[in-house]
């Protein structure tokens, strides 16, 4: 009875988690934006004025900044005054790795980074065992000195349940290219396949 119990209370926190916590990070970039950017908004407006503002202007202009901020980078002097901003932080001790690796996980999934990493693959271990993984780097020449090697390229192995993964040198001969998008494979791989949804797609051949 209490395994029962158990098994169906389970059951409904997975169903029920995933969709609590993507509710909350609206909440919390709505009530964030809005609060902070509404403050903002009713400050600069004159008293004469202040019947213009109205609830969700500041979640309006939070989008707005985060949209002018997205065209600003395809401006090259802009970049390189962001990057510039960027090698301060890298010089700061402790901020430099809390900073660099929230960097390097959102960039993963930048729209910019995609055709580096949208090789999906399967891994084909010794004992048959395959392994799914993203090739984050195929040119020898930006694979570190003495790794390095025609016959190899770079793979992430994403772990299950948690943001961590391994990176390892994988020969060619032993990874198969799958017909599956980067977000269709880190959700596969990250709820460990257990929902086993939208992973319908055969497998390409690998050339």
């Amino acid at each position: 009875m209490l395994r029962f119990i158990t098994r169906h209370i389970l059951t409904g926190l997975i169903t029920v988690l995933p969709v609590l916590l993507t509710l909350y990070l609206l909440y919390w970039f709505i009530i964030s934006t809005e609060t902070v950017l509404g403050n903002i908004i009713r400050f600069i407006l004159p008293d004469s004025l202040y019947w213009l503002y109205w609830p969700g202007m500041g979640v309006i202009a939070g989008l707005a900044i985060v949209f002018l901020i997205g065209l600003l980078m395809h401006i090259y002097v802009v970049r390189r005054l962001f990057e510039k901003a960027e090698q301060l932080l890298f010089h700061m001790p402790l901020i430099k790795s809390v900073y660099r690796a929230i960097r390097d996980f959102f960039q993963f999934f930048s729209p910019s980074k995609k055709k580096e990493f949208e090789q999906v693959v399967a891994v084909t271990l010794d004992n048959g065992m395959q392994l799914v993984g993203f090739v984050t780097q195929a040119k020898p020449e930006n694979i570190p000195s003495g790794l390095n090697n025609d016959d190899s390229v770079l793979v992430y192995l994403p772990l299950s349940y948690m943001i961590g993964g391994y990176t390892v040198l994988i020969p060619r001969k032993a990874i198969r290219t799958l017909d599956m998008s980067m977000e269709e494979a880190m959700r596969f791989t990250l709820t460990a396949g257990v929902t086993g949804d939208g992973y319908s797609s055969p497998p390409a051949k690998h050339k």
